[in-house]
């Protein structure tokens, strides 16, 4: 008994077993299929721009959802007088036009920056002139008045003939005053990425009157404000 006990805890001397190969199947290779290396920079390089794109959009939104007024800031066009619109022969219009546009912001704790003002006086859509504002900070809750005055004269064509002769009858023109800004807001010591919004007052203003809720005038110009 103890000699096979002793056999059976010996070493074995049977034949040898093979070693176990992995196997491949040519021309299938793991992660990235057939492209190998080139498939798989591929999709990094997307990965990493789709992720700053969705980052950069995401900032974008906290920025503007941080410095976005909690109260629009409001313009409006007052005291304006049409003193001088005039049709030559030569089909030259003789303006003089003045204004002045009231900026409210009524926010408590956001200032404006504005960088850039740009006044354009449009009549029938052509562009009758275009004046350059100073540039100025306006602080919270604070009002302030632009002075603004177009003079020149301008060559109209095509409907824009028509519709002075149309308006000369009725002695009130349509003319459309808008401001091409470029603004930033300041909330404590932040300062906000630029917005560029349009400004446009739509006037309707009889020559050589003003346009300033008295006899013969309209009231006081709401402007639309679109960013």
């Amino acid at each position: 008994m103890a000699d096979k006990q002793a056999h059976l805890n010996g070493a074995y001397y049977g034949p040898n077993i093979p070693p176990t190969n992995d196997y491949h199947r040519p021309g299938r290779r793991s992660g990235c299929g057939g492209g190998g290396c080139f498939c798989c920079l591929l999709k990094l390089i997307l990965k990493i721009v789709v992720t700053i794109v969705v980052l950069v959009g995401l900032a974008a939104l906290i920025i503007w959802l941080i410095f976005r007024p909690i109260n629009k800031i409001k313009f409006h066009a007052n005291d304006v007088t049409l003193t001088q619109f005039n049709l030559a022969n030569n089909q030259n219009l003789d303006y003089k036009l003045a204004l002045n546009i009231t900026i409210r912001n009524p926010n408590k704790k956001i200032g404006v920056y504005y960088d850039r003002i740009d006044a354009r006086a449009y009549y029938d859509d052509q562009r009758l002139k275009s004046v350059p504002i100073t540039p100025f900070y306006q602080g919270h809750k604070n009002t302030t008045v632009l002075n603004v005055v177009f003079e020149g004269q301008q060559l109209l064509v095509g409907e824009g003939i028509q519709d002075f002769t149309q308006e000369r009858t009725s002695g009130i023109y349509s003319i459309d005053v808008k401001l091409y800004l470029r603004i930033r807001f300041k909330l404590g010591k932040v300062k906000s990425p630029r917005f560029r919004p349009r400004i446009e007052c739509e006037l309707k203003v009889p020559v050589n009157s003003s346009n300033g809720g008295g006899a013969g005038g309209a009231a006081t110009t709401k402007c639309h404000v679109d960013f």
